[in-house]
């Protein structure tokens, strides 16, 4: 069993990290003192989970947790800050400050560094995240001791869930789209009045056919989802909205 440090101050630890070509200090006093501070911690940078889910739903809700009370979001894995900074870049984690704890201290200090010498990664963080306020842990998610990469309760969703279960979350819109298609425009314009920050997915000629029709039967564009829902073209999306401003 991982220790429990819930009503703990975190570790007193410096991490070194390179800023605009110099190198730097940053201390747990600077992270953690005075504010509200959701931490999340994951095996390795870049590495699948982490890339694809762990990091990207903590970066799309962090105005949510912004709107309640947390004041930074930080990302902590026993990476160098060369290799943390790259994959902020590739991530393109705009809300989150990514922390390399490259010789594992601060890991070594919550009881969650592991070996994981088997893959080849040395000693690395167990998957885990953790509500922090002025520098005592008031929550932690440590994800179940068993084989593998379990992903079950460090998510953002469920830290969220945590500090503020009735948080309205950040809508899921998408759109198919090709270029120079009018409809696409006019549907665009109604979902940025309507408040939606929709993700476009434009679509070459050479395969869009195949995609569109594949996922939704139809064959042209627009083509809209929100949060799940398959609405439809420009002119579904209008009676859709109309519905939804009467309903």
């Amino acid at each position: 069993m991982f220790p429990n440090f819930e009503g703990k101050r975190v570790p007193d630890v410096t991490f070194r990290v390179r800023q605009d070509n110099e190198w730097k200090s940053i201390t747990t006093a600077d992270l953690f003192a005075g504010k509200t501070v959701v931490l999340f911690s994951l095996p390795g940078a870049f590495t699948p989970t982490c890339s694809s889910t762990h990091l990207p739903r903590y970066n799309e809700l962090a105005p949510t947790f912004k709107a309640h009370g947390v004041d930074d979001i930080l990302c902590v894995s026993v990476n160098d800050t060369f290799v943390m900074n790259e994959w902020a870049k590739d991530q393109d984690a705009a809300n989150i400050t990514l922390i390399p704890d490259g010789n594992g201290e601060f890991t070594d200090g919550v009881g969650l560094l592991v070996d994981k010498s088997d893959l080849g990664f040395g000693k690395r963080s167990w998957r885990y995240s953790m509500l922090v306020k002025d520098g005592v842990i008031v929550k932690q998610f440590i994800e179940p001791q068993k084989p593998g990469d379990p992903f079950e309760v460090s998510d953002a969703d469920t830290m969220l869930n945590f500090i503020a279960p009735n948080a309205k979350k950040p809508d899921q819109v998408a759109i198919f789209t090709r270029e120079g298609c009018g409809f696409c425009a006019k549907a665009k314009e109604l979902l940025t009045q309507l408040g939606y920050d929709y993700a476009e997915v434009p679509l070459a000629h050479t395969v869009r056919n195949r995609v569109v029709g594949a996922v939704t039967g139809k064959g042209t564009v627009p083509q809209i989802f929100i949060n799940g829902e398959y609405i439809g073209g420009a002119e579904e999306l209008e009676a859709w909205s109309r519905q939804a401003k009467a309903a």
